[in-house]
């Protein structure tokens, strides 16, 4: 299942962006897979744009990221644009990924709503229990996870999962 969903993401470059409506505020919500792109959308932009601007990474930890193999690493996230841990950390995320120049092939992003569904696209094989869900892969095997809120920062937190795996 999680090969389809990488696959399907990459053979049609994440443009599947959908956008519902959140029960609780009858605001947009990303919903199924989606790129970074999505987050210009003036819904979700506001957030996305101060929290990249204003977070300001662990250099040293970055710098020993950068130092990891990271050739057959790719992250699946399930988050939503309604959850403010998502809010918080995917900005800061996509910091992250920027400094190390990870490609934003290996990154597939799926939006979920507040019963933490994608909408037509099954997600439950990734038994998800709350978001956002960073989900380290390394060919194709799961080795970590960062749930909802980093133990440390998120930038220690991959550190210390792509070092195991």
């Amino acid at each position: 299942m999680i090969g389809l969903i990488l696959f399907t993401s990459i053979s049609f470059g994440q443009q599947c962006t959908r956008t519902g409506i959140d029960e609780k505020t009858g605001k947009p919500i990303l919903i199924g897979l989606f790129n970074r792109d999505a987050f210009q959308d003036s819904s979700y932009a506001w957030w996305f744009n101060s929290g990249y601007k204003f977070y300001s990474t662990d250099s040293t930890v970055v710098n020993e990221l950068d130092s990891v193999d990271l050739g057959s690493i790719n992250v699946t996230i399930v988050m939503g644009t309604w959850c403010s841990d998502s809010r918080r950390e995917m900005p800061r995320f996509f910091k992250i990924i920027d400094e190390l120049k990870i490609p934003k092939e290996k990154i597939l992003i799926i939006g979920v709503n507040r019963k933490l569904k994608s909408d037509g696209d099954d997600i439950s094989s990734l038994n998800i229990k709350r978001v956002p869900t960073f989900i380290f892969y390394e060919n194709q095997k799961e080795i970590g996870r960062i749930i909802e809120t980093p133990e440390v920062s998120l930038e220690n937190d991959m550190l210390k999962i792509l070092k195991k795996g």
